[in-house]
């Protein structure tokens, strides 16, 4: 085992193939055994197959970050990929055999990143770990990743990934990764209480999307909504707009509306624009102010969040595609679920932050990285090639509200038939990225430091730009581009 993890309660089928001594003149016989299972522990998988005589068992470790139940197939398809890589060795002569162990739970991508290290330096590093594409820059330049730009066009696999999404996981020209999810990030609006807001009514509700996806919609124009709401009764005080309670991607998204850059194309040195950054923090500034919108980062996800968005006390709400289902299934199943969500809810791309800007929206993709450390870096990439299928990334796109990573996804059935994700895959068309740069990690959390000040009143957004320039070039100097 690789790391020990959180435990928790799990019930799954676990398929297995006997495994035998590997001598010559030893028999084997496959056994199937199919049983169900319940643990109160981590969620480590083992998958056995037979070897033939005189071959070589080859265990790989596959470390996953996912939020069960809704996201297990990021490794379980790693795990079903199993059988079809040995067949594959076995037609090419290859006596090779793969067997794969897994650990997979919903740990932070920085704690597993953390633990991806700290293995690395005791040398038992898992071949292949899943998480966040803005880590590959500080995984690449600390040598613990393998660039497998020579490798891509050995798996037919990966032609038919959508091109977009190579740019995530591209550092200094190569590709370090392979995309496993992406998925959009999506301004939700409560139907109802919009048709209710003062200059509102059921055909400007049903016309909001294209709206902003025309960008005759703004980021102000939805305050001006959220403070007419509140003015007219519709919802409480700060119950306009909301976003997430933690530090996050999505803030992100936002100073992206407002024309903000985080990345020098040509020298991979981080970007931090004044006035864009400006920009981002007067419109915090203006929804606490205003009352339009709440000091949402002193609440918490289960406590305020998930609740109040989706119980019909939030006008406008920031969340992602893949809460879609776990709204679904957590908290609007006992009205109805996704039925009452499609009833009830609209949902479009990012506004503008203002007039003459495009609407966006910001995607995260995750990426399978193989370890430095793997003896057969060549066999990880084509487990990861199994399961980048529209069969199998359609199965966690469905589970889990991703959208879909292949560009003949769109036209596979079982994904075409998803409602929801048939109609937000238009979205990847709008996508930025956060950078793949080793020093993210600062620039995110002083931005958002700044953010929290200006929530909590103690930071005007002037101050707040201020403090974001002083920390960063203090903390980066030359690895920081200050415009504006």
């Amino acid at each position: 085992m690789w790391s020990k993890r959180k435990g928790l309660t799990i019930t799954g089928l676990f398929m297995f193939a006997g495994l035998f001594a590997v001598a010559c003149g030893t028999q084997t016989v496959e056994v199937e055994v199919t049983r169900e299972v319940e643990v109160e522990v981590e969620v480590i998988k083992e998958v056995e197959v037979e070897v033939p005589v005189g071959g070589e068992l080859v265990t790989l470790v596959a470390r996953c970050r996912a939020r069960p139940p809704t996201e297990d197939w990021r490794c379980n398809n790693l795990l079903f990929g199993v059988a079809e890589v040995n067949a594959d060795l076995e037609a090419a002569g290859d006596s090779r055999r793969v067997v794969l162990k897994t650990i997979q739970d919903n740990t932070g991508f920085g704690d597993i990143m953390q633990e991806f290290a700290l293995a690395y330096e005791d040398g038992q590093a898992p071949d292949i770990v899943l998480t966040g594409h803005e880590f590959i820059g500080t995984e690449a330049t600390a040598g613990r990743i393998v660039s497998i730009e020579s490798m891509i066009a050995d798996y037919p696999e990966f032609d038919n990934m959508i091109d977009g999404l190579w740019a995530s996981v591209t550092f200094k020209g190569e590709r370090w990764g392979i995309p496993q999810d992406t998925e959009a990030r999506p301004i939700y609006w409560d139907m109802n209480l919009l048709a209710s807001v003062p200059g509102w009514d059921a055909a400007r509700v049903d016309g909001l999307a294209a709206e902003i996806e025309a960008g005759n919609f703004t980021l102000s124009d939805m305050l001006d909504a959220a403070e007419a709401a509140v003015g007219a009764g519709v919802v409480d005080a700060g119950m306009g707009f909301w976003m997430r309670p933690s530090n996050g991607t999505d803030f992100t998204g936002v100073y992206y509306a407002f024309g903000g850059e985080t990345i020098d194309a040509e020298t991979g040195t981080l970007v931090y624009d004044t006035v864009a950054g400006l920009k981002f923090y007067q419109f915090f500034e203006r929804g606490l102010t205003g009352d339009g919108a709440h000091s949402f980062l002193t609440g918490d996800w289960g406590g305020s969040y998930h609740p109040n968005v989706s119980g019909g006390n939030v006008l406008f709400w920031a969340g992602g595609s893949w809460q879609w289902a776990e709204w679904a299934d957590q908290w609007t199943g006992d009205l109805g679920g996704e039925a009452y969500q499609f009833e009830n809810w609209g949902y479009a791309l990012y506004p503008a932050g203002e007039a003459g800007g495009s609407a966006s929206t910001l995607s995260h993709p995750l990426a399978y990285l193989v370890s430095a450390q793997s003896e057969h870096p060549d066999l990880a990439l084509a487990l990861i090639a199994k399961a980048t299928t529209d069969e199998a990334n359609t199965r966690h796109a469905i589970n889990s509200t991703h959208l879909a990573i292949l560009t003949t996804q769109a036209s596979y059935e079982p994904y075409a038939s998803a409602e929801f994700l048939a109609s937000v895959t238009y979205m990847l068309d709008f996508s930025r990225f956060l950078p793949n740069n080793p020093n993210w990690g600062t620039y995110q959390q002083t931005t958002f430091d700044a953010l929290s000040g200006v929530q909590a009143g103690e930071l005007t957004a002037q101050e707040a730009v201020d403090f974001v320039v002083e920390t960063l070039e203090n903390q980066l100097g030359d690895e920081i581009i200050i415009l504006g």
